[in-house]
């Protein structure tokens, strides 16, 4: 990696650090995010979503007593930090929290409140990035702002909408539970395969290892008999040669 690539690594890294974060520093975020080199970038892309990950937790630890509107600034931040960086999983994530902020507080603060498009569009993002079941969840609040929306003095068209809206949620909310469902039986069925084939190689091995040691218990008890066959011949042999002088000599 080139030093001026480093360089401006290492000002990002102190503009967090020093808690610059506005629109400024995101400017630098995205100039170390343009280059033509896959492989530089692949890498600078990988370090910057560590060092995001992990100093994110910091920051969102030190504004814990902060005001809400400063915590949803933050978060705002954090959010386009991430997507810059196409962390997609951490991006939801602190966009799930922002509306879980909001909707906790909108109790004293009434314009915090969370409107169920508001729910139904995270729902379908988390649903097209694949996490299903966030997707639910954002679905079950989106019903429940549906229902204790004020229906008062509304037109046909917004009933209509509302209408049409709930059975959208619906929908995704099915979809979302179905496909959890189904990454919970794929995961099952793999962690089941994967004991299975552990088990199936432990059966093999043992199985190998009988049929070797047979073989080699026969190995040992022919060459014994070659040895104890040879020995005789020998034996036989000096009897006979033995046998062969005495007779001359006799003769």
């Amino acid at each position: 990696m080139s030093d001026a690539v480093e360089e401006q690594l290492s000002f990002f890294r102190i503009c967090i650090e020093n808690r610059r974060l506005d629109d400024g520093t995101l400017r630098v975020l995205e100039s170390l995010l343009v280059s033509k080199d896959v492989k530089l970038l692949l890498e600078v892309r990988s370090r910057l979503i560590d060092f995001l990950r992990s100093e994110s937790l910091n920051v969102i630890h030190e504004f814990a007593e902060k005001s809400v509107d400063q915590k949803l600034c933050l978060i705002e931040f954090l959010v386009r930090a991430f997507a810059l960086v196409g962390d997609v999983e951490s991006c939801l994530a602190l966009r799930y929290e922002a509306l879980t902020l909001r909707d906790i507080k909108s109790s004293s603060h009434p314009w915090l409140q969370v409107s169920y498009v508001e729910w139904l569009t995270f729902a379908e993002n988390s649903l097209d990035s694949g996490f299903y079941s966030i997707a639910g969840r954002a679905c079950e609040n989106a019903l429940s702002c549906l229902l204790v929306d004020d229906t008062v003095d509304l037109k046909a068209h917004d009933c209509q909408d509302k209408v049409q809206a709930g059975e959208r949620i619906k929908h995704i909310k099915d979809i979302s539970r179905k496909l959890a469902a189904s990454r919970s039986v794929q995961v099952q069925t793999s962690e089941y395969l994967k004991k299975k084939t552990i088990e199936q190689n432990k059966v093999e091995q043992n199985k190998s290892n009988c049929a070797k040691r047979p073989h080699f218990a026969s190995s040992s008890f022919r060459d014994g008999i070659k040895k104890r066959n040879s020995r005789n011949l020998h034996k036989r042999q000096r009897l006979q040669k033995f046998g062969s002088g005495s007779h001359a000599t006799k003769i």
